[in-house]
């Protein structure tokens, strides 16, 4: 990329009005960066960052989830970190409420919200809410649970492969539940779920938009990756992995069962070597990127900003998206 673009993206600038809030993204995979250009972004442009990182929701989960620094949050506040322990779920209903809740709290504040992370899903209930669906049908379950018992989860996602092959790629092969409400929808409604989320996802959600996204050329990317994850390695995450599980939180169970942690802690119980430990979570974090680039390049609102420029870029976008304080006006 060269530059900027001629125009803001559509359905931003174009759809203003006075009343409503200005809501700036940085979305991307992890280990691109977007932590830090979020930074440079929000004490440039009046900000207060939201995270929207599923598993920094969580206290004691730090150097695993790539937390931002006690220095990073006393320089520019930061909402929804360290707001569940571990063994508290949050759901992405509740997260969307959360986020909007400080999305106002920010705004009636005179600064602007700045929401960031890598959790396409949960970014995407930001911007246009929860396809919620029609209601569960008891029979539809009961029978694609007896079929998935007798053939098992692959052959019901071979199924939905074949009635909704966008839904197929990003629903993984052994995730059940959402397989089994997939092929509900269908049947009860006659479409399929991603035309329904697609139909939802252009509602209007009340808030003036613009998303940006940190692309790093993919070798580059996976490098970052392994650097990343030697460093929370040598920032003591063996240490904090053994913490959590002496706390009495399930390795097996989300959020601990995610990335980096279930490989450390199958070397805790001596399954497996350190070293194989690191390599398996370091591939498992690259695979994780390239299924985050897949679910946002989807996006068609997000302006991609070239890892060169990016920084440059991204404060001239969001320097003319965002008002100018009350505390600047003055």
């Amino acid at each position: 990329m060269s530059g900027l673009p001629e125009t803001t993206p559509a359905g931003t600038a174009a759809r203003t009005h006075p009343a409503r809030i200005r809501v700036g993204f940085i979305v991307g995979p992890t280990a691109a960066g977007k932590s830090a250009l979020a930074m440079e972004v929000a004490q440039r442009s009046n900000c207060e960052i939201i995270n929207a990182d599923s598993r920094q929701f969580y206290r004691g989960m730090d150097l695993g989830t790539a937390k931002p620094s006690a220095e990073d949050r006393r320089r520019v506040p930061h909402h929804l970190i360290d707001v569940r322990s571990p063994g508290e779920s949050l759901d992405v209903a509740e997260f969307a409420q959360m986020a909007r809740a400080a999305i106002e709290e920010i705004a009636a504040r005179g600064r602007n919200p700045l929401v960031v992370g890598g959790s396409g899903l949960y970014l995407r209930v930001i911007r246009g809410g929860i396809f919620r669906g029609p209601a569960a049908s008891a029979e539809i379950r009961d029978r694609l649970a007896k079929i998935a018992g007798e053939r098992g989860a692959a052959h019901l996602h071979q199924q939905l492969r074949e009635i909704d092959p966008e839904a197929a790629n990003r629903i993984g092969v052994n995730d059940l539940y959402r397989i089994v409400r997939a092929i509900e929808v269908f049947e009860l409604t006659g479409e399929n779920i991603s035309a329904h989320q697609r139909r939802h996802r252009f509602a209007d959600n009340g808030y003036d938009i613009l998303t940006v996204g940190v692309e790093v050329e993919r070798q580059k990317l996976y490098e970052a990756i392994d650097r990343r994850f030697d460093a929370m390695v040598a920032a003591g995450l063996v240490s904090e992995v053994r913490a959590l599980i002496e706390a009495g939180y399930s390795p097996e169970r989300p959020p601990l069962s995610t990335i980096g942690y279930k490989q450390i802690a199958a070397h805790l119980r001596g399954e497996i070597a350190l070293a194989d430990a690191i390599a398996q979570a370091k591939q498992e974090s690259r695979r994780l990127a390239k299924r985050q680039i897949t679910w946002f390049r989807r996006e068609p609102e997000i302006v991609w900003l070239d890892a060169e420029r990016g920084a440059q870029d991204a404060l001239a976008l969001f320097g003319k998206f965002f008002p100018i304080s009350r505390r600047e006006a003055d």
